[in-house]
């Protein structure tokens, strides 16, 4: 049985790709009129895609070393000719959270959005689909593919439910989005013109090679693809598109779109270390310094934006720019130690932005429900639930009429639900005990520290993620006040168990991501170390052979399978 699921796990690698895909099909088979079964079809679909995370992590996790991975050839051809599927602990650790929220997102969706307009469950498939093959995909030509998919599904999970709030910043986020898909597809062009190949680890292994007289439009090349990513990962001043799109879109777009910027970070991340690191010749650490500056920036922009955030949709996008921000500017140190306790940092603030972005909805729901209550008499004794008689007797005393608003009140349970969700979603995003949030930064705080000589940009990104956090207790503190604190006359918001489970369960993920700390620090610390030697990944990406067939085995130098010519 062990040889069988040795044997089966690499074929299972293919399945975060081609699961939602045939999901996607299936579902546009089935008619519009029948929610109920496009529902049951579309979150069995994304709980598989969840379990066939999980077991690819401890596949990744079982192996002996660091540096495990798995390579699947699709196409059979060999590398780097052909498509080739990489999984490693980082790859496999944004798989499991991509899982983790699409699911969360769905079952919120499934109590009202998911009707609200056409293609819903086909679209949401097909995000899935494209988030993922972003990140098992070992070359760039392929991570583009995915790139457009991703993006195609997300135009339209942006305009699904209607209205011209959607429709205005639809328009910009497709404009941007098509502006960057160009910088894609020159940045790579370049960089094919240059070296010949677009597979990740024969880049990496011919970018010493490259001629002097042409390192210069390689680097170019490289420059354009990274401002790609770098708009999709929302630095600044590349994300003025981010909060309204994100504040228009549904509460499950948009808690599926907080992956979209770990699609850009990821890449970063990814072709920072692999191409650009020590052994890189005289492409060694190119680009570090614009992604450790800017991404101060985008972190100091996206606290002050969170303290001028009026709603709290758009409190949630600026908390995404914050996220992104501190990811960039701690990435572009390029320390495996700090890189550590930022891969932690990385989805105990997705699911607390995701969890936020759905609660925000029931928030501005019982705002709305404010709005349309009644005014109320001027008798204010006929609002009590108590009488003045019976509050005297009760109390053994005479109250005047002011003293009678300072004598507590039950607090209906959807409303302390609510609040408790907050609460928890303000110490995350905060970065405060006793919570993961305060875990992953005090890791990285710490990791800069133990540095032998701590130098002044470590200084100024430890200032800038404290300031971060107070900036964003400030705003989320101030937005509790408002809408859970000073109206006590609001009627209590209609609450479903379907709604509230979603926000409950993120939340829980990142109280789990506390209570075992140290097992996924051990889980970080290993992806780190992994990758700042490239030279493991290009080794097992290059070292991948097809299987033999008739039709490959005289160019393999191999015997014919079955003695068939």
């Amino acid at each position: 049985m062990r040889e069988l699921a040795q044997a089966l796990m690499p074929h299972l690698m293919v399945a975060p790709v081609l699961l939602p895909l045939l999901a996607a099909c299936l579902l546009m088979l089935v008619s519009e009129r029948r929610h109920r079964t496009k529902a049951t079809l579309g979150l069995l679909a994304t709980a598989a895609n969840l379990v066939v995370a999980v077991l690819l992590v401890f596949w990744v996790k079982a192996e002996d070393e660091p540096s495990a991975f798995g390579i699947y050839l699709p196409s059979n051809w060999d590398v780097p000719y052909g498509i080739a599927l990489v999984l490693d602990r980082l790859s496999a650790l944004m798989l499991v959270m991509t899982a983790l929220v699409a699911l969360m997102a769905l079952l919120f969706a499934l109590a009202r959005w998911h009707k609200a307009g056409a293609h819903f469950h086909p679209l949401f498939q097909i995000q899935i689909m494209g988030l993922n093959g972003a990140f098992l995909t070992g070359d760039l030509f392929n991570l583009f593919v995915f790139f457009e998919v991703m993006l195609a599904a997300s135009y339209g999970l942006l305009l699904h439910g209607s209205g011209p709030a959607r429709v205005k910043a639809g328009l910009h986020y497709i404009a941007i989005n098509l502006a960057a898909s160009s910088l894609f597809l020159v940045g790579a062009a370049l960089i094919y013109g240059i070296s010949g190949t677009l597979n990740m680890a024969d880049l990496a292994a011919r970018l010493p090679e490259v001629a002097d007289t042409d390192r210069a439009l390689l680097h170019a090349g490289c420059a354009i693809l990274g401002v790609a990513f770098l708009a999709k990962a929302a630095l600044w001043p590349l994300n003025f598109w981010l909060v309204p799109a994100y504040a228009s879109a549904s509460a499950p777009s948009a808690a599926v779109f907080a992956l979209l910027t770990k699609v850009g970070v990821y890449v970063l991340l990814r072709l920072s270390t692999l191409l650009f690191s020590d052994g890189a010749g005289e492409s060694a650490g190119f680009g570090g310094a614009w992604l450790l500056w800017g991404g101060v920036a985008t972190l100091a922009m996206g606290a002050i934006g969170m303290v001028s955030a009026q709603r709290p949709a758009r409190l949630a996008g600026f908390a995404v720019i914050v996220s992104s921000g501190t990811l960039m500017a701690v990435f572009g140190l390029a320390r495996p130690e700090v890189t550590a306790g930022a891969l932690y940092y990385l989805p105990v603030s997705t699911f607390a932005v995701a969890a936020f972005f759905l609660l925000t909805e029931l928030m501005d729901r019982s705002r709305q429900s404010e709005g349309m209550r009644e005014q109320a008499p001027e008798d204010e004794e006929d609002h009590l639930p108590f009488s003045m008689a019976e509050l005297e007797l009760a109390q053994g005393t005479n109250l005047d009429e002011d003293e009678v608003p300072l004598v507590g009140r039950a607090i209906p349970a959807a409303t302390a639900l609510l609040g408790l969700a907050f609460i928890a979603c303000t110490l995350l995003l905060a970065g405060l005990p006793p919570f993961s949030g305060f875990i992953a930064k005090f890791a990285m705080l710490s990791a800069m520290l133990d540095a032998p000589a701590v130098a002044p940009v470590s200084w100024l990104i430890m200032a800038a993620i404290i300031t971060s956090g107070l900036l964003a207790l400030l705003a989320l503190s101030r937005t509790g006040i408002r809408f859970f604190w000073a109206p006590v006359d609001r009627p209590a918001p209609v609450l479903r168990v379907v709604e509230y489970l979603p926000i409950a369960l993120l939340i829980g993920l990142c109280v789990l991501f506390t209570v075992s700390a140290e097992a996924v620090m051990r889980y970080t610390s290993a992806t780190a170390a992994a990758l700042y030697q490239p030279r493991l990944y290009i080794d097992a990406v290059m070292g991948a052979r097809p299987l033999p067939t008739p039709t490959n085995a005289d160019r393999l130098g191999v015997p014919v399978p079955g003695g068939v010519r």
